[in-house]
């Protein structure tokens, strides 16, 4: 399919989404989140469209201690070059949800087991351990676990590879 022919299959797609607004909230004024409305909108970010079956994928590999959270926090914080500069642990335990006098430790547990896995890479800096951190493509990392079998072809991955394709992502 031809660029032209996907930039007009994803206008019709609008187009059709618009009009069933249109038509299922006829006459509310409902703001929405449109992440072109800049600068009010300013401060976004893209993530995956797999990214909570991702953390499914990842809770599960985590024997008990869900990385999800801890996951998605980065991921809010990312650059577009896949970098998070973490100057301030405390925040970013906080952010991932925890918020005890053993928010710190928990958290740094939580980014030895996603770096462990494979779906960050890091390199310490002033801040610790965790100072500089690469977000790992997270098809990669997966392929990589799957390949360990550290992943297995049941439920959640095949799920999981479903929203992949369907979303239409490259494994490669």
């Amino acid at each position: 399919m031809s660029a032209r022919a996907q930039r007009a299959g994803k206008r019709n797609q609008s187009e059709r989404r618009i009009e069933l607004i249109n038509t299922l909230w006829e006459g509310e004024e409902i703001a929405t989140w449109d992440r072109n409305d800049r600068p009010r909108n300013d401060g976004f970010i893209t993530v995956p469209r797999y990214l909570p079956l991702l953390g499914v994928l990842m809770d599960e590999l985590s024997n008990g201690s869900p990385l999800s959270s801890t996951y998605l926090a980065l991921w809010f914080r990312v650059s577009d070059e896949g970098l998070i500069e973490i100057r301030d642990k405390t925040v970013l335990a906080f952010e991932s949800g925890f918020a005890s006098g053993r928010g710190v430790t928990t958290w740094t547990g939580r980014m030895r087991k996603l770096k462990e896995l494979g779906f960050i890479s890091c390199r310490e800096g002033s801040s610790g351990e965790f100072h500089n951190v690469l977000i790992v493509h997270p098809l990669i990392a997966v392929k990589k676990l799957l390949g360990e079998g550290k992943i297995t072809k049941g439920k959640t991955y095949n799920i999981f590879a479903e929203r992949v394709i369907e979303v239409k992502s490259s494994w490669e």
